[in-house]
């Protein structure tokens, strides 16, 4: 629902390479599918020929020396399997279920960059605003460092208060620094997977500025998982295992083939096309398998493929209700876990004023100032990463479901 995420997501859709490649990867196997289909059907050539040839006198009828000339025009089909058997049916449908797999792919490789790209969307949002959370923590620390320093030069504070102060800027930052390298790690990332630079309007400045993914609505059926890449693309490579067998039991039957050719031929080039000389050759062949131990196992080979696509297949469906499940999970926890972290950021902000007032007064010692300190901005770097654990798992949950993959058609 974020309008710049989308423009972020439909850039890399148009420029990501590995997408790029996987859509190559679905005409490539198209293209294989229908060199498998055309196996059904003849080949028809047309060929032109002109021979000649020498007879010796001795081996001549005449009992003189002959050269003889000749000129063909055919038109025919050569050596074209009758399938009487499905084997090349079995071929056929084999290839067209490795060619709708390799589709899943597509979509699985399209969804898997969807869910990447928001995911990395969100991460960079998040590290901008703890970023900005370890400026501003910087800011203040500084600012407590110089009053502390201005009271120890006038003796009011011990030494061992100014050093405390000290390790604080330093570890904030230390902090500034390690977000400043994430945050442009995270840039990377994301033109990576856009396969250009991304505007810089259209990057987002913190998590409060991403418009979140709509709720999944309850009711849900689990049916929807039956649709996911991944699982349909077992599903297809079963089915082509299945065609394997189909192809592999038709070994023990006979082949049978037809070679048959029309045209005309003749003796003198002038007269090739000319009435009286038509020619015609047929030649079916049929080659019976008598023993050949390979068909065997080669037949035993497939029906292991099967069982394995088989397994594999179950196992796909069985890694998508993980899948989901998990993503319930976090998703039946990670409200109440935000509530109780904005409740502990706002008790620890509490905290940090009274001890921040009670060392003004002089009643507490600095130490309970930085321990407070410590614990505010851990509990607020903490909510930071819930409420984008919650947006990543809501990204997450459409992904899982088998969403996002397309933009039209029943595949969404």
């Amino acid at each position: 629902t974020d309008e710049k995420l989308r423009q972020v997501i439909g850039t890399s859709l148009t420029n990501n390479l590995d997408l790029r490649a996987a859509a190559l990867n679905v005409e490539l196997a198209r293209a294989l599918y229908g060199i498998q289909r055309a196996s059904l059907l003849p080949t028809i050539s047309a060929n032109g020929s002109e021979s000649k040839s020498r007879t010796p006198a001795d081996l001549s009828n005449t009992g003189k020396r002959q050269t003889s000339t000749r000129y063909d025009a055919n038109l025919g089909a050569a050596a074209w399997e009758l399938d009487f058997f499905g084997r090349i049916r079995s071929l056929k449908d084999r290839a067209l279920q490795e060619y709708l797999a390799t589709e899943e792919a597509r979509r699985s490789a399209q969804l898997m960059l969807v869910s990447s790209v928001a995911n990395a969307y969100l991460a960079l949002a998040a590290d901008r605003e703890s970023l900005r959370l370890a400026e501003t923590t910087l800011k203040s620390q500084e600012d407590a460092y110089a009053l502390i320093k201005r009271r120890y030069d006038v003796g009011i504070v011990t030494e061992l208060d100014l050093y405390r102060a000290q390790t604080q800027v330093d570890t904030a930052r230390g902090d500034v620094a390690q977000f400043k390298q994430l945050t442009a790690q995270d840039e990377n990332a994301l033109n990576l997977l856009a396969g250009s630079t991304v505007p810089a309007n259209l990057l987002p400045a913190q998590l409060a500025d991403v418009t979140p993914p709509q709720d999944i609505q309850a009711g849900t059926p689990s049916t929807v998982l039956l649709r996911r890449p991944d699982v349909m693309q077992s599903e297809n490579m079963l089915k082509a295992a299945n065609a394997d067998i189909g192809a592999a039991r038709a070994a023990f039957f006979p082949r049978i083939s037809l070679t048959a050719a029309f045209g005309t031929a003749s003796g003198e080039l002038d007269r090739l096309f000319k009435g009286g000389s038509g020619a015609w050759t047929y030649a079916p062949q049929i080659a019976v398998p008598l023993f050949d131990p390979r068909t065997w196992s080669a037949y035993d080979a497939v029906k292991a493929q099967q069982k394995i696509a088989v397994t594999q297949y179950e196992s796909s469906i069985q890694s998508a209700f993980r899948e989901v499940a998990d993503a319930l999970a976090v998703r039946g926890t990670i409200n109440d876990r935000v509530s109780a972290q904005q409740s502990l950021v706002d008790a620890v902000a509490a905290t940090y004023r009274l001890s921040s007032s009670r060392y003004d007064k002089g009643i507490d010692s600095y130490l309970s100032v930085l321990d407070a300190q410590r614990s505010l901005y851990s509990a607020q770097q903490g909510l930071v990463l819930l409420r984008h654990a919650k947006l990543a798992n809501q990204v997450r949950f459409y992904a899982v479901l088998g969403g996002g993959g397309d933009t039209n058609g029943d595949s969404q």
